[in-house]
């Protein structure tokens, strides 16, 4: 089972690199991209070369042409139901068969360890990962315009994933016995739901900010991309919502370590650095939700700190695990 579990690993980093390429054909191909664009103005132009042609005296039986209409924008490459809408389609399938291997992937590792499979930092950020390409998959299936952002999604899910499996692989095994409660099953499942969540959440953020800087006229990389991005306020909302459902998670998942702690360390908090910077990113993040829902502070300050909150986690997840040692030094990284 352990075997099979790294071998679906494998598929599932490769099924979401396939996805993200064929995201990254409909980003540049489609009607956004520079593609298609080149080919309206193209088509668009052809009307007026025809009839300076007829009007220098030419006519069809002297080699000139009939005038043809513009070509639809539904019949270039990037047009509805052209070929980059069918690659995105294709990505879209891609996923669906790389996130059916992840699900594979982890539970064969739960068979494995004989355990629920988010013991260690591999395993939790696998399921991090997991529930990323989960709430991905919801919000596709609910907006599916929203298709576009999937380039920057798998991607996300595809660095996570290969710094997993080349940098925190560990072998299945028992859990460590400090890990042996009821409570990793509450406070870890709550824990990767937000982080999760919230890694879809700052995709949404920091494509905000692209699209409002293009919009702004900045034309600098990555600000060039923005053109080809939905409009700054719909990105802005779905920055608001996806943070809005995530944050009560994390707050929970904050609330159920502090009981865990109280029971096997005699005290709820201790600043123990793992604690220090879940906190940090809970006070971030709340800050967001209130900047955002007041009216005197600029939206694009607060999809910045939004930013930031999702710096913190980064900082959280891996800094404060490989290099910091604390009352939480359970990564099982060698």
């Amino acid at each position: 089972m352990s075997a099979l579990s790294d071998q679906l690993l494998v598929v599932t980093a490769l099924g979401y690199l396939a996805a993200m390429i064929g995201y990254a054909a409909e980003f540049s191909f489609g009607t956004r991209g520079a593609v298609a664009r080149a080919a309206t103005r193209a088509a668009s132009r052809a009307p007026e070369r025809e009839l300076v042609t007829v009007g220098a005296g030419a006519t069809p039986d002297q080699g000139g042409d009939p005038v043809s209409p513009v070509q639809p924008a539904n019949t270039i490459p990037g047009g509805r139901g052209g070929r980059a809408a069918l690659i995105g389609r294709i990505a879209v399938a891609l996923t669906v068969i790389g996130y059916l291997a992840h699900l594979g992937a982890i539970v064969t590792r739960g068979f494995a360890a004989h355990r629920v499979p988010w013991g260690n930092m591999y395993e939790f950020v696998l399921v991090v990962c997991f529930v990323g390409a989960t709430a991905w998959l919801v919000l596709l299936t609910r907006r599916p315009e929203a298709r576009p952002l999937g380039l920057f999604v798998t991607m996300a899910l595809v660095v996570m994933l290969l710094i997993d499996g080349m940098r925190l692989y560990t072998t299945a095994g028992p859990l460590m016995p400090a890990l042996n409660s009821y409570w990793l099953k509450i406070h870890v499942t709550a824990a990767s739901i937000a982080s999760g969540v919230l890694l879809v959440g700052f995709v949404a953020a920091a494509l905000t900010l692209v699209r409002t800087g293009y919009d702004n006229g900045k034309r600098r990389f990555p600000y060039s991309l923005g053109h080809r991005l939905s409009d700054a306020q719909g990105l802005e909302r779905l920055t608001f919502r996806v943070h809005a459902f995530a944050f009560p998670i994390w707050t929970f998942a904050i609330m159920c370590g502090a009981i865990w702690a109280r029971e096997a360390w005699t005290q709820y908090w201790s600043w123990d650095p793992k604690e220090t910077w879940s906190f940090i990113s809970w006070v971030i993040y709340a800050g967001y939700l209130h900047a955002r829902a007041t009216p005197s502070v600029k939206k694009n300050v607060a999809t910045w700190i939004a930013v930031v909150g999702w710096g913190t986690m980064m900082i959280n997840l891996f800094a404060i695990n490989l290099v910091v040692t604390g009352m939480h030094s359970y990564a099982g990284v060698k």
